[in-house]
């Protein structure tokens, strides 16, 4: 194995992955993926949901409103979009 490749497979293994659902499919070889999170309020000690939205690379636009997935860090595919879908759970 050479240097070039070990160094290739160890930046792999360091990408996050998060799991979240898909809430839009229109654009093409693109999909919206909402992740939820819970957060404890910092004076009321509430827990309430935040949310974000990420722009995923959908190659074949196989992903459907609902599907839950999993999706990784890839490099820049347009302005918006730094993730690519990587399975469906």
């Amino acid at each position: 194995m050479t240097t070039d490749n070990k160094n290739e497979l160890s930046s792999r293994k360091n990408l996050r992955r998060i799991e979240g659902a898909v809430v839009a499919d229109k654009m093409d070889k693109t999909a919206v993926v909402r992740v939820d999170r819970s957060v404890i309020h910092p004076k009321y000690h509430k827990r309430y949901i935040r949310s974000k939205r990420y722009k995923c690379h959908d190659e074949k636009n196989q992903y459907k409103v609902g599907d839950k997935v999993i999706f990784a860090e890839c490099r820049p595919y347009s302005k918006d979009k730094r993730w690519r879908i990587l399975k469906k759970i």
